[in-house]
């Protein structure tokens, strides 16, 4: 019995108008810690036709000019002229934000467990709010992502280097890329099975020039030749024509492509997304910390797929359940891996804020192409930094 299968992950340019409102929203995080490093920043945008609102609850001994920071990271991804569909120069900007709630600060300034004396060890801060958050990784590529994702980000980069380069100047900043990538039975990669590109373009170049242009450009570079062959498929513009983009064709929301900025649906995906919140909040800070644990357990070989689960009380610091799941490929029990991971890595909020670095401002990166398994940044929750402790595991 044939037990191949077959797998899709999709990513965005940053020009599409969910990344849009995410680099807006990690752009004013940055802009906050910059200046005031303890700052509460929950900051979210919407995009439309010739606006920007900005929303949220920000706390923050600084002050940052919301308007024209979220201007020039328009500006910035390349909508700087009406005919795109959005301008930077132009766009109103609407902003509606508040304080946030001391009803959350309570928790957050001191954990339950120091206010009780439960925990003498327990640290200050105490998770922003209650939730689950996953960390994935596998042997699939040197970065310990899946393969369709990976494939799928690499297109989207290369895709957004021809524009801002010169190279294909007829290309406009929205876009959108797809990966179908074929697995054997004994679940390993094989072969690329379909691709999919969809880009924005300037109204007089052909259907034709696009295709060709993109199959040489874009797909070529990026998809390595053996994964190719004669059955594979490629769809570019599929619908014939993509004039109307960005928040013109369509409205963006900070938040709304939480699976691109993880495993392309590979993984599990917890309850919140990452852009916009600052490290207190567990959705994006324990996400991290389940990333690293799970790539670590890769990288010690204790696996060929984990899955780290980490679940969090509003207001108390340690997670209140850590779940490890390595699909039939580990050396040891998964009860015992969560355990290890439990015992060897701190998973406390202020903990995994401090290991990481995050009341720095480094997020408007992120913001598009990935939180996880990027090679052209240097992330510290992405080093390997633990394998060799947890390597003295593995069985005799």
């Amino acid at each position: 019995m044939d037990n191949r299968k077959l797998f899709t992950s999709e990513s965005v340019t940053e020009g599409h108008p969910d990344k849009l409102c995410d680099q807006v929203s990690d752009a004013i995080l940055d802009a906050i810690l910059t200046q005031d490093p303890m700052g509460r920043v929950a900051c979210e945008c919407v995009a439309t036709t010739g606006v920007l609102f900005i929303m949220g609850e920000i706390s923050t001994e600084g002050y940052v000019d919301l308007a024209k920071i979220a201007r020039q990271v328009v500006l910035d991804i390349g909508y700087d002229s009406g005919d795109k569909g959005f301008d930077g120069k132009s766009c109103a900007v609407v902003t509606a934000i508040d304080e946030q709630s001391p009803d959350i600060a309570l928790g957050v300034d001191h954990a339950l467990e120091q206010k009780t004396g439960k925990d003498t060890e327990a640290e200050d801060n105490g998770a922003g709010d209650q939730g689950l958050m996953f960390g994935y990784a596998c042997d699939e590529t040197p970065e310990r992502m899946p393969l369709p994702i990976s494939l799928a980000h690499a297109l989207a980069r290369q895709l957004t280097l021809v524009r801002k380069t010169g190279l294909l100047p007829y290309l406009r900043p929205d876009g959108k890329t797809q990966v179908t990538v074929e697995y054997n039975g004994a679940g390993n990669p094989v072969r690329v099975d379909t691709v999919v590109v969809s880009t924005q373009h300037a109204p007089e170049v052909t259907l034709e020039q696009i295709r060709a242009d993109l199959l040489r450009h874009v797909i070529r570079p990026v998809v390595p030749q053996q994964l190719l062959d004669a059955e594979t498929v490629y769809f570019v513009n599929p619908t014939g024509r993509f004039v109307v983009g960005g928040p013109q064709g369509d409205s963006g929301l900070t938040g709304r492509k939480i699976i691109v900025d993880t495993y392309g649906g590979y993984a599990r995906h917890g309850g919140g997304a990452f852009s916009g919140k600052d490290p207190t909040k567990v959705d994006r800070s324990a996400a991290y910390a389940a990333r690293h644990a799970a790539r670590n357990i890769i990288a010690a070989g204790l696996a060929k797929k984990c899955e780290i689960q980490l679940a969090y009380a509003i207001g108390v610091a340690r997670p209140v359940s850590v779940l490890a799941e390595t699909f039939g490929t580990g050396l040891l029990p998964d009860a015992q891996l969560g355990e290890i991971v439990r015992q060897l890595f701190d998973l406390r909020p202020t903990a995994i804020i401090r290991r990481f670095g995050l009341r720095r401002p480094i997020y408007r990166q992120l913001a598009a192409y990935g939180h996880v398994g990027r090679t052209d940044l240097d992330l510290p929750w992405e080093k390997e930094d633990m394998a060799e402790q947890l390597a003295q595991y593995k069985p005799a």
